[in-house]
C-alpha cells in the first residue's frame, strides 16, 4: 500500500468544514496543515471569533482525528514567511475549499499530486466568488459542485470530476451551500484515492460556456420593483442570509425575508413599488406580476408575516417604495 499523501487544506468558511473533516478522516490523507484566515470581530459585540474550518479543528485537536496538525491562521498567504510555513510541512497534495484569499503559484507547484479546489458550481459556469447566489438569481435548473486542479487563473483550471444535483426553484443560498458542502465532502471521499493513484485525468474546461460571478455588497440587496417578482423572488432566496433583500418605502426600509412571485391575469393591479393589499396579505407591484411578501421586517421591529404587518401598519397599503436616486440629491 503507498504511504498516506502528505497534505494541507486551505479553508475558511462553513462550506470547508464537511470538506476538512472528510481529509482528516480518509485513509489515503495524512492531513499535516490546515490554513485558514485570522480570527475576525464579530456579533453585535465584536468580539473576535475564529473562522468555522479553525473552530472545527480546535474541538478535534485531541483525538485521533486532528491531532498534531498544524493550524496557519495568515493575513497574506502571498507572504515569503507564509509560502515558507507551508513549504515546511512537505505536502504532497494541496486542497482548498472556501479559502478567501489568491493562493500563489509557488504553492500552486509545490504538491507533487497538485493542488485540488472544490467549488460549488458546475464548472465553468459560475466562476468566482459568489456561485451559490448566481446559481439561484440565473434561475438553474441543477447545481453541483466541481473538483478541479488549480492554475493561476480563477476557478479556470481542469477538472476531475464533478456531481449534480436538480433543484425545486425554493432554495436558498444558505440551504443549497449546506447541501453542496455535503455533495462536495463526497465528491472529495470517493475521486480522491483513484487521483492520488493516477486513475483519474483532468479534462480542461470549456471556455465558450464560461460565466463569471462577482462579489456581493450589501447595496445590492436593494428589490427593483421595475424588474420581473420572478427575479425578485429568486433574489429574495438567492441573497438569504447575505447580503439580504430589502424595500426602501415611504414609511422606512423593509427587509424581506422571504416572497413568492404571483402572475396575475389582467392589467397591472398598480404601479411597479406600490405596496398592496393580496389576499390576506402584502403584495408588491412590480414590472410583471406581484411579489408577494410572505415574511418580511421592518426597521427596528421583529420578523413577522406580510399579514400581520398589514394588520399592524394599515397606512402600508398604497405606499410606495422610495426613490434611490432621490435620497442622493444634494439638499438645498
Amino acid at each position: 500500500m503507498s504511504p498516506s499523501a502528505r497534505t494541507v487544506f486551505l479553508g475558511t468558511g462553513g462550506f470547508a468544514v464537511p470538506v476538512l473533516e472528510t481529509l482528516a478522516l480518509h485513509p489515503a490523507v495524512d492531513l499535516v496543515g490546515v490554513v485558514t484566515s485570522p480570527p475576525r470581530p464579530a456579533g453585535r459585540g465584536g468580539r473576535s471569533r475564529p473562522s468555522p474550518v479553525a473552530d472545527w479543528l480546535a474541538q478535534h485537536d485531541t483525538g485521533s482525528t486532528a491531532a498534531g496538525v498544524v493550524l496557519m491562521t495568515p493575513s497574506r498567504l502571498r507572504a515569503s514567511e507564509s509560502v515558507d510555513a507551508v513549504r515546511d510541512l512537505q505536502p504532497d497534495l494541496v486542497v482548498l475549499a472556501d479559502y478567501g484569499q489568491i493562493v500563489p503559484r509557488v504553492l500552486l507547484e509545490l504538491p507533487r499530486h497538485g493542488a485540488l479546489n472544490l467549488h460549488p458550481s458546475l464548472l465553468p459556469r459560475h466562476r468566482g466568488a459568489t456561485p451559490v447566489q448566481s446559481t439561484i438569481l440565473a434561475g438553474d435548473r441543477e447545481a453541483g459542485t466541481s473538483l478541479m486542479v488549480m492554475d493561476e487563473g480563477l476557478d479556470t483550471g481542469p477538472l476531475i470530476a464533478q456531481r449534480r444535483v436538480p433543484l425545486t426553484g425554493r432554495e436558498t443560498a444558505s440551504g443549497l451551500e449546506a447541501g453542496l458542502a455535503a455533495l462536495s465532502a463526497e465528491l472529495l471521499r470517493e475521486e480522491l484515492a483513484p487521483w492520488l493513484a493516477g486513475e483519474r485525468v483532468a479534462r480542461p474546461q470549456s471556455e465558450e460556456s464560461a460565466t463569471l460571478t462577482r462579489s456581493l455588497r450589501r447595496e445590492d440587496g436593494r428589490l427593483d420593483p421595475h424588474r420581473p417578482a420572478e427575479e425578485l423572488a429568486r433574489q429574495v432566496r438567492a441573497y438569504r442570509p447575505w447580503p439580504g433583500s430589502f424595500l426602501e418605502t415611504d414609511i422606512g426600509r423593509l427587509v424581506v425575508w422571504s416572497a413568492e412571485a404571483l402572475v396575475p391575469v389582467g392589467q397591472p393591479p398598480a404601479e411597479p413599488g406600490t405596496l398592496l393589499a393580496w389576499g390576506d396579505g402584502l403584495g408588491l407591484a412590480t414590472s410583471q406580476g406581484v411579489l408577494r411578501l410572505s415574511e418580511v421586517q421592518p426597521a427596528g421591529g421583529r420578523r413577522m408575516s406580510g399579514a400581520e404587518l398589514r394588520r399592524g401598519r394599515p397606512g402600508v397599503i398604497g405606499s410606495r417604495m422610495a426613490d434611490p436616486e432621490a435620497s442622493k440629491a444634494p439638499r438645498r
